[in-house]
């Protein structure tokens, strides 16, 4: 499947130059967008453009990414467009990407001009390691069937979540964390203290995942408290590891594609 995927890719790049405009383009502020983004998407450009479009985005004659200059896709949601739709009648086929790689090529086609100052990503088997061992990710997230539901389940976390978006998951989770993702306390009826991952809330009830694992129904009328737990249990990964871990550890989480 990746041949095939890399093999449309090899012909929807040369039909990328009939994207490109010779007249005015319209300037693209590379503040936009996030640096770890185009980072990302500057991989995704040398493994899947690069063979027809050169590194530097000026091989095909008459054709320079580098310019901004886009007659079809002045705006990103029309550059995304001609990415995933292709051009009718033209060598630029369709093409599938997740969001993390349709963020990243958008931002890294927006910026190739741009001297990018960020951290590479950094090599996933030792991300896994720390994943598996020094950051106990297992102990509170469910990945490909194993570990805990505390936390949500990361076994698609490279296609649903941006690189940027991992990243500041890892140094802020407070911060970053979904609401429905917030731990909740309840006290029950009789004065039991519950904690867990809320799943469901409506007017009148409400659905957890308890500390033990356990699937939960309660009838908010017959609870003494209920509250929403404003501070992730996920620590700050900048605290515990050097900028070469979380490199290492990014490069992990965005390969996991399910």
């Amino acid at each position: 499947m990746q041949r095939l995927i890399r093999g449309r890719w090899l012909v929807a790049c040369a039909g990328f130059c009939l994207v490109a405009g010779i007249g005015p383009g319209h300037a693209q502020d590379h503040t936009e967008y996030e640096p770890a983004d185009i980072e990302y998407g500057r991989s995704v450009y040398l493994e899947q453009c690069a063979a027809c479009h050169g590194e530097d985005g000026a091989a095909v004659a008459g054709v320079d990414l580098r310019s901004g200059q886009l007659r079809r896709a002045a705006l990103d949601r029309e550059l995304i467009q001609v990415i995933r739709d292709g051009i009718p009648g033209t060598g630029m086929l369709a093409i599938e990407l997740d969001t993390a790689e349709m963020t990243g090529i958008v931002a890294y086609l927006r910026n190739m001009t741009y001297e990018i100052d960020v951290a590479m990503l950094g090599d996933a088997a030792r991300g896994r390691a720390i994943f598996e061992g020094a950051g106990d990710c297992l102990s509170c997230h469910r990945l490909q069937g194993q570990g805990f539901r505390t936390g949500p389940d990361l076994t698609r976390i490279g296609s649903v979540r941006t690189l940027s978006a991992l990243r500041r998951s890892l140094l802020d989770p407070t911060g970053t964390m979904r609401p429905i993702d917030r731990p909740v306390e309840l006290v029950t009826a009789d004065g039991a203290r519950i904690t867990g991952r809320r799943l469901n809330e409506d007017t009148y009830t409400v659905q957890i995942l308890d500390d033990d694992a356990r699937l939960r129904s309660f009838d908010k009328v017959d609870l003494r408290e209920f509250r929403v737990i404003e501070q992730s249990p996920m620590p700050a990964y900048g605290d515990r590891f050097d900028a070469a871990e979380l490199a290492d550890l990014l490069a992990y989480l965005v390969s996991l594609k399910g």
